[in-house]
């Protein structure tokens, strides 16, 4: 507890009406409803909170996430009109615009250390780093080079049994992938809402 006076907020106004934007784009159907969300379907809590196996079910559904999943807000009417914070802190790291998954997966855990330092995405580690980038390569396109770093990386001696489960997974994916399928639906409305007016939060 502290004594010192702080400055008062405005109350949030309830803006939502009848919008069930965040409920029709969630990837995995976690926001059951207005206001509540089964965080043990939610990308952002199965690739950051969660430290051992995600469930296969859900693999599919993450895509090309590797570090939690903003699809309702980039949805929202309400938050598409707040305005970027100007703490750099917060701002996407040049390391992190758009960068190549297999040069992701790639890092060594010194290397990823040193890019996310004084960053959230370090608290999840190397490991569940890795977990999570496998998924993604997993959930891409086939190709050759995808299947070879996976193969690679599973040689390395900074995977764990956890991690060549997952790793395992995404080389049976790429193995087995079909010609790529049309989106689906909810990425589909993500797409459309981002070219809309919201590259600038992608």
């Amino acid at each position: 507890m502290v004594n010192l006076p702080l400055p008062l907020d405005i109350p949030i106004e309830e803006g939502c009406n009848t919008c069930v934007a965040c409920i029709k784009s969630c990837p995995t159907d976690a926001i059951v409803e207005p206001y509540v969300v089964d965080a043990r379907r939610c990308i952002s809590y199965l690739t950051i909170e969660l430290q051992g196996a995600i469930p296969e079910e859900f693999r599919p559904l993450i895509g090309n996430r590797i570090y939690g999943c903003d699809d309702c807000q980039l949805v929202c009417p309400v938050n598409s009109k707040a305005p970027i914070t100007a703490e750099s802190d917060f701002h996407t790291r040049q390391a992190l615009i758009q960068p190549e998954l297999i040069d992701l997966f790639a890092w060594s855990e010194t290397f990823f250390l040193r890019q996310t330092e004084g960053s959230a995405i370090r608290r999840i580690g190397h490991k569940r780093w890795l977990r999570n980038i496998a998924i993604a390569l997993g959930n891409a396109p086939a190709n050759p080079n995808i299947i070879a770093a996976l193969e690679q990386r599973k040689l390395s001696d900074e995977v764990d049994a956890m991690v060549i489960e997952h790793i395992d997974w995404a080389i049976a994916q790429q193995k087995q992938k079909a010609p790529q399928e049309a989106l689906s639906r909810k990425t589909q409305r993500v797409i459309r809402s981002i070219e809309k007016g919201l590259p600038r939060d992608a």
